[in-house]
């Protein structure tokens, strides 16, 4: 299952702090949670600092359970080890799917 996650950060330097430290540690420590991350793209022109991670889980996983499960793991923690957690305004998710004329399907 893919997910679109954003992120609304207070700032543009807590922006470039969690993209460029903290969303880096989260490639490898979301992995061992079974969530391999395929995009992290910052938003261009928007009213508000924002990262837009692109995810999957495996096959089968319930996502709102492994996010619990990692956000709540010593390596969540070590990742955002640094942040200032009021950096986050605001996180939204969706899930989506390709459709049959999506091109890399």
């Amino acid at each position: 299952m893919l997910e679109i996650r954003t992120y609304t950060l207070a700032s543009d330097e807590a922006l470039e702090q969690y993209a460029d430290v903290h969303w880096a540690r989260h490639i490898s420590s979301l992995a061992a949670y079974g969530i391999t991350t395929h995009h992290v793209w910052r938003e261009i022109g928007g009213d508000q600092p924002r990262l837009i991670a692109l995810v999957e889980y495996a096959t089968g996983a319930d996502p709102r359970a492994v996010t619990a499960t990692y956000m709540s793991s010593p390596e969540f923690r070590a990742d955002m080890d640094g942040f200032a957690m009021d950096g986050i305004i605001g996180v939204s998710s969706v899930f989506v799917e390709p459709v049959s004329s999506d091109p890399t399907s």
